[in-house]
């Protein structure tokens, strides 16, 4: 059914989330991971436009991404890592098709209305962007009104 799914990390407690539906879902369709996280500091934002170097919190989520992938193809599952840098849902929605994944797994954090308004909503931004399913987990967080 899926053989290469694109895993969206954001280096927070909700990743193991993602990870723990995922995992088994890749075992059972002897899928390929790719662990994708988005830098978005100031140095990630404008790395390419100004010609930076990487940031320390960019060397931090490489390595983390690495970490996750090591620990999954630890447990069997075949995982590779990639971190982007620029806007997360257009960079998450390109890297689906140019990696050619055929699902994106997303943990949520339930925001509603206003949430959303200042949090803005990436997994909402990919399901718009992506033609790719989108798979989407709610982490446990704050119960919602």
């Amino acid at each position: 059914m899926y053989k290469r799914i694109l895993v969206c990390l954001e280096n927070s407690g909700t990743d193991a989330h993602i990870i723990e539906h995922v995992g088994p879902l890749a075992r059972l369709c002897g899928a390929s991971l790719l662990l994708i996280h988005v830098a978005d500091g100031w140095a990630a934002r404008n790395i390419r436009q100004l010609d930076l170097r990487e940031s320390e919190e960019m060397r931090e989520d490489r390595e983390y991404l690495d970490r996750v992938a090591a620990g999954l193809v630890a447990g069997g599952v075949p995982a590779e890592a990639l971190l982007a840098t620029g806007d997360p849902a257009t960079e998450i929605s390109a890297a689906a098709e140019r990696e050619r994944c055929d699902l994106i797994a997303m943990a949520t954090h339930g925001h509603r209305l206003i949430g959303d308004v200042i949090h803005g909503s990436v997994a909402n931004g990919v399901r718009h962007k992506s033609m790719v399913p989108v798979l989407l987990v709610r982490a446990p967080g704050k119960a919602g009104p």
